[in-house]
């Protein structure tokens, strides 16, 4: 059983202020959260009522905030199945649509034959009370949080149960690092809680650091979005949608937000100026907005089809909406250029490495926050064309569909950027043997 080598910091006081607070804002707090639910999730999972572990049964438990990070944690989540057969994995979301691809990734495998158990509970609110009761009742041999999921009262809960604590692809985005330092009392304490770290860069590192993270129990192993894989089911997919859409071109703008649909419908009329056959596939973030984005499609004049109701877009429509959950990877797979969304936006960006691993030229916005790591490298291997604003992506768009050579090399470069800095996945799995060796 691991035990912690050196003393957790505390810093009780913080964390009774933070305590008051809570309490001051639980109406919002559980308003907030009342919506995000499912009909097979009780709601009092979020008080930590969830079923108690079985006696003998052994958990791993992988904490992820919401869709992106349960994308960008499956090459994990397969890993820990094979690295630990044992062992059941319990992946807690924050949010419905993250809980909805929990499932759909663990049906997933099991399809594929992956052996392994995978379920999915709501994390609880952060109240003492509720999360104390939720670690005592999923008793996990291991907790993972993921990325920069750092929550107090959750983090105090593990530490009192002795149960060791990672955080695997650390990420703290500058925007974030400012927040947390308006915190620094009770962000020290909830880091000294962590027993290791594994940072996805040196600047994630030191800011970790500075918060009050031991340097100690940081490394750095890099981004485990580079250890993406492509299934064969996304694949055929993508080449099933290609073959119909025949010889249009194609691009995808994934992951969009509110005030960016705007810009890229606007983009999107005018290079059907020059492109009239161009077909803009246009997947917004958040599944609530479906109906809105739709509207916002006729409203600028748009024909469009529906992924979700089954419509197919003939060759006079210009927008195929991807309104369904867990397809923008096979999107991407079928379009010959592929914006990442997030970007025209202060949002911070999404997972540039999704389209450059299915061999799809990237493009982007500059507001990259979330990703900056990732796109210096990419800029660097030449494998990324950003814009400022709708006028630089319409002149981005005509220039790359007349040129199938720049294409094939923006391709190529963004693929090589994945295969080069593939390893992060390993290195994780070497520290997180440190507290829980594998089978």
């Amino acid at each position: 059983m691991f035990r912690p080598t050196t003393a957790r910091k505390r810093r009780p006081w913080a964390r009774r202020l933070y305590g008051v607070a809570l309490r001051l804002l639980a109406p919002l707090i559980v308003w907030r959260v009342w919506r995000e639910h499912l009909p097979a999730s009780p709601r009092r999972e979020r008080l930590g009522y969830i079923p108690p572990s079985g006696d003998g049964e052994r958990v791993i438990w992988l904490h992820c905030a919401s869709v992106g990070e349960v994308q960008a944690a499956r090459p994990l989540i397969e890993a820990l199945l094979a690295c630990y057969p044992s062992y059941r994995l319990v992946v807690t979301t924050m949010t419905a649509t993250g809980a909805e691809r929990v499932r759909a990734l663990a049906k997933g495998l099991r399809e594929q034959g992956v052996s392994g158990e995978v379920s999915h509970h709501f994390v609880p609110l952060d109240f003492p009370a509720a999360t104390r009761r939720f670690v005592s009742r999923l008793r996990p041999a291991l907790a993972l949080f993921f990325e920069t999921e750092l929550w107090p009262n959750l983090l105090a809960a593990c530490a009192r149960g002795d149960i060791p604590v990672a955080v695997v692809n650390g990420r703290l985005s500058p925007r974030a690092y400012l927040s947390y330092r308006r915190l620094a009392p009770l962000m020290e304490e909830a880091l000294g809680q962590v027993d290791w770290l594994a940072a996805k860069s040196p600047d994630d590192a030191e800011r970790f650091q500075t918060l009050g993270m031991s340097p100690d129990k940081i490394e750095v192993v890099g981004s485990l979005k580079f250890a993406l894989s492509i299934n064969d089911a996304d694949q055929l997919v993508s080449e099933h949608l290609r073959t119909r859409l025949g010889n249009r071109p194609v691009w995808v703008a994934g992951s969009t937000h509110e005030g960016e649909e705007e810009q890229l419908l606007a983009a999107h009329g005018r290079l059907l100026e020059t492109v009239p056959n161009a077909l803009l596939i246009l997947v917004p973030r958040h599944p609530r907005r479906f109906d809105a984005v739709a509207t916002l499609c006729v409203r600028q004049g748009m024909s469009l089809a529906r992924r979700s109701r089954g419509e197919w877009p003939t060759s006079d429509m210009a927008v195929y909406l991807g309104d369904t959950m867990g397809e923008l990877l096979s999107l991407y797979g079928a379009a010959d250029l592929a914006f990442v969304g997030g970007s025209l936006v202060p949002i911070g960006g999404h997972n540039l490495l999704e389209p450059a691993a299915l061999g799809v030229p990237v493009l982007s916005g500059p507001a990259l926050d979330n990703f900056a790591d990732i796109a210096e490298v990419m800029r660097e291997a030449g494998g990324l064309v950003e814009v400022a604003d709708a006028d630089e992506l319409v002149a981005a768009l005509r220039r790359l569909f007349a040129d199938a050579g720049e294409r094939h090399r923006l391709a190529a470069a963004g693929h090589g950027v994945v295969t080069a800095n593939r390893g992060a996945l390993d290195r994780t799995l070497a520290g997180l043997a440190r507290l829980l060796p594998p089978a």
